[in-house]
């Protein structure tokens, strides 16, 4: 039996779309050189002080990473190397998994591929875009053969990293692979059976000062949005459901959305625009309202919380599938007196990639690519081949 933690009522916000006058992002490439870029993770992996990328290429096969070229160069392709070839990679994550000081990558495969690997990275940070530098195995401790599709590093109690993983499909399941004794070997401990993950997240979501962590499965009867107790990984707690039961919930963010002290859930669903989780108190309730994506967009796939436009505010920007002649990705706001009700709130619309360009966009990350100050939007685009792109804030 489940424990429901959300209000029964459903709230439905306003939608005014107000397009930002001469507010045009311009879109950069990073990399469109192979096909079905999914996803992309950052990490400093050479110390410099800037985020560089790993990105799966699902449809090409491959696995990359790309190091930030510093701001004169950041407008133009980024210095890359295909660290591996492996079959429908759908995701790729940054950690140091032997505590060795370099920065590997983990893969997640799907397709008939059906694999975890490491892909172990070079010591010398001037060899990290030498492809023969790195070497690739299955991942150590990968128990049965699943579709991956994402995963997240956890940190243990020894002072390494253990990986929460996800998939999809027959079998499915949400866990972790807890690191055991001797080094390099790994538990798998299933935490709950899935039917197809999108998102890890790492939370206090019970405010004891240990993350919690909080998934979404989008499909089956099972699916919504849940949070786990991680105090014991090698024990963990039973899946909570927070909310999204009757939506297809995709990526996740999770940030203090009205300033009001508790941080909220939002979601991009697949059939209802976004879905905001909206936290009550200090207990685990949250009120869910739903805010429609504005009309000519695709449907929804990813969401991110950050202040896009430097008034102190938090704005949520979403990304979308199935957008062929209409918006792939586009930024929502609210006046700061409409964050006291966020049920009642009024969202105005900016557009970002417009109604012409990209049908599949993913994963969102927001981050300030360019140094100038503002955040920016980055993510894949796997359809119309668009590949790594960012979008370049024009607020500054």
């Amino acid at each position: 039996m489940r424990l429901t933690l959300y209000l029964p009522q459903l709230l439905l916000c306003l939608l005014v779309v107000v397009p930002t006058a001469n507010a045009q992002w311009r879109r950069h490439t990073i990399d469109n050189t192979s096909q079905g870029a999914d996803g992309v993770r950052l990490h400093d992996i050479n110390q410099d002080g800037l985020l560089d990328l790993c990105v799966g290429w699902e449809e090409g096969g491959i696995v990359r990473i790309y190091l930030h070229p510093g701001k004169p160069q950041v407008r133009k392709p980024w210095p890359a190397a295909t660290i591996s070839k492996v079959s429908s990679p759908e995701d790729a994550v940054f950690l140091d998994l032997n505590q060795d000081g370099a920065v590997d990558v983990i893969s997640a495969c799907e397709g008939k591929e059906r694999n975890l690997f490491v892909h172990w990275a070079p010591t010398n940070v001037d060899d990290l875009l030498k492809p023969e530098a790195w070497r690739t195995e299955v991942f150590p401790g990968n128990p049965k053969r699943l579709m991956w599709m994402f995963t997240l590093p956890w940190p243990n109690t020894n002072g390494g990293v253990d990986l929460v993983a996800g998939s999809k499909g027959r079998g499915a399941e949400v866990g972790i692979f807890a690191q055991q004794m001797p080094e390099l070997a790994w538990k798998w401990q299933p935490i709950a059976p899935a039917a197809w993950i999108m998102s890890l997240v790492s939370e206090d979501i019970q405010g004891d000062g240990k993350p919690d962590l909080v998934y979404s499965d989008r499909k089956g009867k099972e699916r919504g949005i849940y949070w786990v107790d991680m105090a014991d990984p090698n024990q963990p707690g039973k899946p909570q459901l927070l909310g999204g039961a009757d939506h297809e919930v995709m990526f996740l963010d999770i940030a203090d959305i009205d300033q009001d002290g508790h941080r909220d859930i939002v979601a991009a669903t697949h059939d209802a625009g976004l879905l905001l989780l909206h936290r009550t108190g200090d207990a685990v309730a949250f009120e869910p309202i739903e805010i429609p994506l504005p009309g000519r967009s695709g449907t929804g796939k990813s969401v991110k919380v950050g202040d896009m436009d430097g008034d102190g505010q938090a704005d949520l920007v979403f990304s979308c599938e199935n957008a062929n002649g209409k918006r792939g990705i586009g930024w929502l706001t609210t006046p700061s007196k409409s964050r006291q009700d966020l049920a009642t709130a009024r969202w105005s619309l900016s557009d970002i990639s417009g109604l012409t360009e990209g049908i599949k966009f993913d994963l969102l990350q927001l981050v300030d690519l360019d140094q100038d100050g503002d955040l920016d939007v980055l993510t894949c685009e796997e359809r119309a081949n668009l590949g790594v792109i960012w979008y370049e804030n024009p607020s500054r």
